[in-house]
């Protein structure tokens, strides 16, 4: 199952904050889509991802100044 979190609007750190929070509540095989408008993000989310071993399913530019990731938890 693929949920949603949205932090456009929140500053640094708190879409990363938000994302560990929640990613803790979902199962494993359960994926986490973050939309966000905070550049500092866009290495934090990944990093965070990486290091935890969870899957980056989906990184993209949607404009300018916002993106959207889905990392899979495993």
């Amino acid at each position: 199952m693929v949920y949603e979190l949205g932090t456009v609007g929140m500053v640094c750190p708190f879409p990363l904050i938000e994302a560990q929070k929640k990613m803790e509540t979902l199962d494993i095989g359960d994926a986490l889509k973050i939309d966000f408008d905070c550049t500092q993000a866009t290495e934090a989310l990944p990093n965070w991802a990486a290091e935890n071993n969870y899957n980056v399913t989906e990184f993209e530019q949607l404009d300018d100044a916002s993106w959207t990731i889905t990392i899979e938890k495993v």
